[in-house]
């Protein structure tokens, strides 16, 4: 097969939703134990795919929501408060891009068609 043809398996490392990291490893690189990620993954604030063997595996992005919320545990929030503020900024962030989205739009009129 052609080089350009091959499919890149690396490029799911460049995914942030690819499930790359082990929970020993993920613990590891924001500084928390794996009781930290289970209990922030009961309280359903991420929510890990498991391997074919049944363990956990992190993505990029979970790692940034996890790392969030050690940092308010870290401050004295308790772990589902944090988790609940985690969750709102998340909500908060979505809103503001969607909100921000809807203003670049050309106006509509009544009908639905762009005004020109």
């Amino acid at each position: 097969m052609p080089p350009e043809t091959q499919p890149q398996h690396t490029d799911r490392f460049d995914d942030d939703d690819y499930p790359a990291y082990t929970m020993g490893r993920a613990a590891e690189m924001i500084g928390a134990t794996p009781g930290f990620l289970r209990a922030i993954g009961e309280a359903r604030l991420i929510s890990p795919l498991r391997s074919e063997g049944g363990h956990r595996r992190y993505s990029r992005y979970q790692l940034r929501v996890a790392a969030r919320a050690r940092e308010l545990v870290d401050g004295g929030t308790p772990i589902d408060a944090a988790c609940r503020i985690v969750i709102l900024e998340d909500q908060l962030e979505e809103a503001l891009r969607l909100n921000e989205e809807l203003r670049r739009r050309p106006a509509a009129d009544p009908d639905g068609a762009a005004a020109s």
